[in-house]
């Protein structure tokens, strides 16, 4: 079983405004809703293909009841702590045109209480006892330590349990402390970690190596055009790229959280890391097919793995 956390949970709401424009007022259809946050979309994205997951973290107010009710109308198996402050709230706006752009405006969330936090630390060590895996993603909501993921992730050490770490800035840096298996950044994310943008791909590599030597077990950068990994498989690093040609996006929001849950599904069916790669990127690139963050039909995945070229690259100092 995987498990997902999601401190930060939300309520996302997806509106379609042609042309958006700062200082202008603009009329749109109704705005779908669904919950959000960066481990409710990769628990989404496993239970489309197949995988069994349970989703935990926080909510509270009405929009922590939306939360619970909307994963109980999708299937998705959960155990929320309930907190007294209201969980935030995330606006999505894409634009029909085809900018292929999406503007997020995101609330900061909750504030927690020692108590529940401490509450919700009991609940995530017993949710372990029965997992394989476990997601740590997304924001921390206010007044919860910035080194909490840190935390958990000694816990899940302790526990045995595979642990991914999906998060950015501070609590992405400390986390790293806590000696992740895997980290997933984005592009803009992984420099800002390593302290340097990116202009080729030796610069990738070079940034590969550096998170490593921070802490993480294995990384995977995740870009527009797909990904770029460090792992270690029969006991020697492995560099790889994976690249999928330009689609027609619909919403690029939550397609790197569809990318773990593939790389995820593939790793628990035993494929070698070159080929869960390519799974997983090519669920990536399926999700961008969906307003909603998360969504993904198997069959494209399956058709766009075809599509997807992997290449092994040689370390930095090579």
């Amino acid at each position: 079983m995987f498990l997902t956390v999601t401190l930060n949970a939300a309520i996302d709401k997806t509106l379609r405004v042609a042309n958006l424009q700062i200082g202008r007022r603009h009329r749109c259809a109704p705005g779908d809703l669904q919950a959000g946050g960066k481990g409710i979309n990769v628990a989404r994205a496993l239970r489309a293909l197949g995988q069994p997951v349970v989703a935990t973290g926080l909510a509270g107010g009405r929009a922590g009841d939306m939360i619970v009710e909307d994963l109980t109308a999708g299937g998705i198996v959960h155990q929320f702590v309930r907190i007294a402050d209201e969980s935030r709230s995330s606006t999505i706006v894409l634009d029909p045109a085809g900018t292929q752009v999406a503007t997020e405006i995101v609330e900061y969330g909750p504030v927690v209480r020692p108590d529940e936090l401490e509450a919700f630390g009991t609940a995530y060590s017993y949710l372990l006892g029965g997992s394989e895996a476990v997601v740590l993603a997304g924001s921390l909501p206010r007044d919860v330590p910035e080194d909490w993921y840190a935390t958990a992730l000694r816990e899940a050490r302790r526990q045995r349990v595979y642990a991914v770490l999906d998060s950015e800035g501070e609590p992405l840096r400390l986390g790293l402390g806590g000696e992740p298996d895997l980290i997933v950044p984005n592009q803009m994310e992984a420099e800002e970690l390593v302290g340097f943008e990116f202009e080729s791909v030796q610069d990738l590599v070079v940034a590969l190596e550096q998170i490593v030597e921070m802490g993480a077990r294995s990384v995977v950068i995740t870009r527009d055009d797909g990904a770029l990994a460090y792992v270690r498989e029969s006991g020697r690093p492995l560099f790889l790229r994976a690249t999928v040609p330009q689609l027609e996006v619909v919403s690029p929001v939550g397609a790197g959280d569809a990318l773990l849950a593939g790389l995820l599904a593939a790793r628990r069916a035993e494929r070698p890391f070159a080929e869960a790669l390519r799974y997983a990127v090519a669920c990536g690139a399926a999700s961008t097919q969906h307003e909603q963050p998360g969504m993904l039909d198997p069959r494209e995945v399956q058709r766009l793995s075809a599509l997807v070229e992997v290449a092994e690259l040689a370390p930095a100092q090579a």
